[in-house]
């Protein structure tokens, strides 16, 4: 190429860097899917006063639309805070059925700190992001299950198993009005579920992620005494004194743990955490504090998460003679949110090999997509999932947001709108698979 041409095009790749990337051209029904996922992210279903009721309003007649029954539980006396249960219809009925599960709820946001309001689902032109409150943890999965079920309708598809979805109140607060008294009502047993897919969270690669387990949520409080004594004193046997060294030699051990996920040896859900969230001690006064009087009591609170394979007993050994000693005046309370094993006796998680046939079905489908799965993990947090692995039922999470970063819980929490229409076309593989199987 002559010097002066060369010249000319890195010009002109230049001026086009500095330009917004050009308009997709989208459908007009993808048009109309990234409008109705907006129109769902604008309803305000954030804790402390999520809107259950304009949740309600736009999705039953959204699956109406498509042919779906719906029903609507309540397991609460206010009825304040409805389940959602929107089914296809298999062509045979004795077959265990397939559910498609996502929370309507969304944790608070901080407007002060998003670039966009978080309740305005503002979609940048130039990126493609849907900034909102919710975007990727969940809302998008109900738009992108019902979405991909007028695809399969409009192929002529029919599944032979049943499909359910069901959008579920109060998962961001632990569940207890929402999946975990559903999984324990008469209805939830009516659906005969052989298999259950969740929320997973987002990949920052090109890789899915898929996660077989949950982390097991417990609440470490540990209280010391001591004789109280003047600011001014050092002395053995402090209350303030003994705390500080049982949070010395929990981060000891936290920071074991972190090393382990730093060095990439272990993953963040397979590992113990032990995180400080509050601490109280001292005196009040009428401006904060008495400064010259070291307390007779302490107190600190841990968040404490358990993979489902670590071993429980040495944990609740550790915590009692290392973690807060009794000789060192220190008490503690230790709260199980949940049972360790499933029905069964069986550590709770899903396996993730040939000994369970929907995982193959799941992975051929992701590859059918034209998407790569990651290792399977064991999530940091927890979902709704596990009360359903309670029961012995296997259950994935998964949410296909690939080229993502994580942004669950965060401040402008985004999704690109190609990215959202992808996870369409992914959960029409999903669903086609999971529906078809016969075994």
């Amino acid at each position: 190429m002559p010097p002066p041409l060369r010249c000319l095009l890195l010009a002109f790749v230049v001026l086009l860097s500095g330009f917004p990337r050009l308009a997709h051209p989208f459908t007009a029904l993808e048009s109309d899917q990234i409008a109705r996922f907006q129109d769902y992210l604008r309803i305000r279903t954030a804790h402390p006063s999520p809107d259950y009721a304009g949740a309600a309003a736009f999705l039953l007649p959204y699956a109406a639309s498509l042919g779906l029954d719906t029903t609507t539980l309540h397991f609460t006396p206010c009825k304040t805070k409805p389940l959602l249960l929107l089914t296809w219809r298999g062509s045979d009925p004795s077959l265990p059925s397939v559910l498609l599960n996502s929370h309507i709820d969304s944790v608070p946001a901080e407007p002060e700190h998003w670039a966009h309001p978080p309740f305005a689902a503002h979609r940048d032109a130039a990126t493609g992001r849907v900034y909102a409150r919710g975007a990727q943890d969940d809302k998008c999965l109900p738009v992108q299950y019902l979405e991909a079920i007028r695809g399969l309708q409009a192929a002529g598809f029919a599944p032979a198993r049943t499909v359910h979805i069901s959008l579920v109140p109060d998962e961001e607060i632990g569940g207890a009005d929402g999946f975990d008294k559903f999984a324990q009502s008469e209805e939830f047993r009516a659906l005969n579920i052989g298999f259950m897919l969740d929320e997973g969270q987002a990949s920052p690669t090109d890789v899915f992620r898929v996660f077989y387990a949950d982390r097991l949520v417990w609440r470490l409080i540990v209280k010391a005494a001591g004789v109280p004594g003047h600011g001014s004193r050092m002395f053995d046997g402090a209350a303030v004194d003994n705390l500080m060294d049982c949070v010395e030699t929990i981060a000891g051990f936290r920071d074991a743990q972190f090393r382990m996920v730093k060095s990439g040896e272990r993953g963040p859900g397979e590992v113990v955490s032990v995180n400080p969230v509050y601490m109280k001690a001292g005196i009040p006064s009428p401006t904060g504090f008495v400064m010259n009087m070291q307390p007779s009591e302490a107190e600190v609170g841990f968040d404490l998460r358990l993979p489902p394979t670590e071993d429980i007993e040495q944990i609740k050994r550790r915590v009692k003679e290392e973690w807060a000693p009794a000789h060192k005046n220190l008490t503690y309370q230790l709260m199980q949110k949940g049972p360790v094993t499933d029905v069964a006796g069986r550590p709770i998680f899903t396996a993730t090999n040939e000994s369970n046939p929907w995982w193959s079905i799941f992975e051929k489908a992701i590859t059918s997509a034209g998407g790569k799965l990651s290792k399977p993990e064991i999530l940091s947090s927890t979902t709704d999932s596990r009360f359903v692995r309670q029961l012995g039922i296997p259950a994935l999470g998964f949410s296909p947001m690939t080229n993502t970063p994580i942004l669950l819980h965060d401040h402008n929490e985004f999704l690109e709108d190609k990215v959202f229409l992808r996870g369409i076309k992914v959960y029409e593989h999903v669903i086609r698979a999971l529906s078809s199987f016969q075994g």
